[in-house]
Protein backbone atom coordinates (compact mmCIF):
# COMPACT_ATOMS: atom_id res chain seq x y z
CA UNK A 1 0.00 0.00 0.00
CA UNK A 2 1.00 3.66 -0.87
CA UNK A 3 -0.57 7.13 -0.61
CA UNK A 4 -2.06 6.53 -3.61
CA UNK A 5 -6.14 6.01 -3.08
CA UNK A 6 -8.26 5.16 -6.07
CA UNK A 7 -11.39 6.96 -6.05
CA UNK A 8 -13.57 3.95 -6.45
CA UNK A 9 -11.45 3.16 -2.82
CA UNK A 10 -13.59 2.84 0.04
CA UNK A 11 -13.14 4.33 3.39
CA UNK A 12 -14.09 2.01 6.08
CA UNK A 13 -15.27 3.79 9.52
CA UNK A 14 -15.95 2.51 13.07
CA UNK A 15 -19.01 4.59 14.37
CA UNK A 16 -20.72 3.99 17.97
CA UNK A 17 -24.29 3.28 17.73
CA UNK A 18 -27.05 5.47 19.03
CA UNK A 19 -27.60 4.06 22.14
CA UNK A 20 -24.05 4.83 23.06
CA UNK A 21 -22.95 7.84 21.88
CA UNK A 22 -27.26 9.63 20.12
CA UNK A 23 -24.75 12.83 18.89
CA UNK A 24 -23.34 10.86 16.18
CA UNK A 25 -27.00 9.50 14.40
CA UNK A 26 -29.98 11.80 13.26
CA UNK A 27 -33.62 11.15 14.87
CA UNK A 28 -34.52 9.03 11.52
CA UNK A 29 -31.42 6.74 12.03
CA UNK A 30 -29.11 8.57 9.22
CA UNK A 31 -25.69 9.67 10.50
CA UNK A 32 -25.00 13.19 11.81
CA UNK A 33 -22.45 15.27 10.64
CA UNK A 34 -20.84 14.90 14.45
CA UNK A 35 -19.91 11.53 13.01
CA UNK A 36 -17.53 13.54 10.97
CA UNK A 37 -15.65 15.69 13.25
CA UNK A 38 -12.14 14.93 14.73
CA UNK A 39 -9.26 17.90 15.24
CA UNK A 40 -6.71 15.45 15.17
CA UNK A 41 -7.47 14.20 11.68
CA UNK A 42 -10.81 11.71 10.94
CA UNK A 43 -10.01 8.31 11.21
CA UNK A 44 -11.03 5.50 8.68
CA UNK A 45 -9.54 1.96 7.42
CA UNK A 46 -8.82 2.11 3.64
CA UNK A 47 -10.65 -0.83 1.87
CA UNK A 48 -7.76 -1.82 -0.15
CA UNK A 49 -9.63 -4.08 -2.34
CA UNK A 50 -10.98 -6.46 0.47
CA UNK A 51 -14.67 -7.49 0.58
CA UNK A 52 -17.31 -5.41 3.06
CA UNK A 53 -17.24 -8.66 4.99
CA UNK A 54 -13.20 -9.10 5.25
CA UNK A 55 -13.28 -5.22 6.34
CA UNK A 56 -16.00 -5.93 9.48
CA UNK A 57 -14.06 -9.12 10.80
CA UNK A 58 -11.25 -6.63 10.88
CA UNK A 59 -12.43 -3.68 12.44
CA UNK A 60 -15.04 -5.39 14.58
CA UNK A 61 -11.86 -7.10 16.44
CA UNK A 62 -10.43 -3.57 17.24
CA UNK A 63 -13.59 -1.03 17.57
CA UNK A 64 -16.61 -0.89 18.93
CA UNK A 65 -19.79 0.51 17.29
CA UNK A 66 -21.68 0.30 13.52
CA UNK A 67 -18.88 0.34 10.47
CA UNK A 68 -19.72 2.51 7.99
CA UNK A 69 -18.47 3.44 4.53
CA UNK A 70 -17.75 5.95 1.80
CA UNK A 71 -15.51 6.46 -1.19
CA UNK A 72 -12.50 8.46 -1.43
CA UNK A 73 -14.32 10.51 -4.67
CA UNK A 74 -16.77 11.60 -2.31
CA UNK A 75 -13.72 12.90 -0.01
CA UNK A 76 -12.39 14.64 -2.82
CA UNK A 77 -15.32 16.08 -3.95
CA UNK A 78 -15.69 17.92 -1.10
CA UNK A 79 -11.75 19.06 -1.75
CA UNK A 80 -10.94 16.66 1.62
CA UNK A 81 -7.62 15.03 1.68
CA UNK A 82 -7.24 11.69 2.51
CA UNK A 83 -3.53 10.10 3.71
CA UNK A 84 -2.40 7.05 4.47
CA UNK A 85 -1.37 6.81 7.89
CA UNK A 86 -0.34 3.02 8.86
CA UNK A 87 0.62 2.71 12.48
CA UNK A 88 1.87 -0.29 14.40
CA UNK A 89 -1.32 -2.41 15.16
CA UNK A 90 -3.14 -1.04 11.77
CA UNK A 91 -1.70 -1.17 8.74
CA UNK A 92 -4.93 -0.03 6.93
CA UNK A 93 -5.26 2.97 8.61
CA UNK A 94 -5.69 6.37 7.25
CA UNK A 95 -6.93 9.80 7.60
CA UNK A 96 -8.90 12.45 6.03
CA UNK A 97 -8.23 16.18 6.30
CA UNK A 98 -10.08 19.28 5.62
CA UNK A 99 -7.34 20.59 3.09
CA UNK A 100 -3.24 19.74 2.97
CA UNK A 101 -3.13 22.87 5.53
CA UNK A 102 -6.08 21.86 8.05
CA UNK A 103 -6.89 18.80 9.60
CA UNK A 104 -10.54 19.10 10.56
CA UNK A 105 -12.90 18.94 7.96
CA UNK A 106 -15.56 21.98 7.61
CA UNK A 107 -19.22 21.72 8.18
CA UNK A 108 -19.94 21.38 4.83
CA UNK A 109 -17.76 18.45 4.08
CA UNK A 110 -19.13 16.88 7.55
CA UNK A 111 -22.22 17.37 6.10
CA UNK A 112 -21.76 16.11 2.60
CA UNK A 113 -19.43 13.29 3.98
CA UNK A 114 -22.38 12.18 6.52
CA UNK A 115 -25.01 12.41 3.44
CA UNK A 116 -23.08 9.73 1.64
CA UNK A 117 -21.81 7.32 3.69
CA UNK A 118 -23.60 4.13 4.16
CA UNK A 119 -23.70 2.21 7.67
CA UNK A 120 -22.48 -1.84 6.53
Amino acid sequence: MDDNFDIKEKLYRAVYPPEYLAMFWRKDGSLSSAAFADPKGLSVDRGNHRSDQDVVVYMQKKFTGRIIYLYVKHCYDTGAVVRYLPSKSNKYHSEIHGSQTTILLSKSQRLYLAKKARVL
